[in-house]
């Protein structure tokens, strides 16, 4: 599995985690919300240091990732982090 994070989703991150180089931000599955990969659960974002991580990608200094046991939710499938500018908010897409 591989994680992107463009650009725009980047920036939109920095700015409303208030993120700086050497910070972490973890996707993680939460119950509710709905997805195309798993129904009935969606992804969460929170600041936090990696126990297990399945997944890491870096830009600009800081580190994205999914733990290890997190993994099962992608469905072995890619994430790419875009941004939607009508929604002003990241997008996930299962790729």
């Amino acid at each position: 599995m591989n994680m992107t994070i463009n650009e725009d989703a980047l920036n939109w991150y920095k700015e409303e985690l208030d993120l700086e180089s050497g910070d972490q931000v973890r996707f993680f599955v939460r119950y509710g919300g709905c997805s195309n990969v798993q129904k009935g659960f969606s992804l969460g974002v929170a600041k936090d240091a990696p126990q297990e991580a399945g997944v890491t990608a870096e830009a600009d200094g800081i580190t994205f990732f999914i733990e290890e046991s997190d993994l099962w939710y992608f469905d072995n499938h890619d994430l790419l982090v875009s941004y939607s500018e009508d929604a002003d908010e990241p997008v996930f897409e299962y790729q």
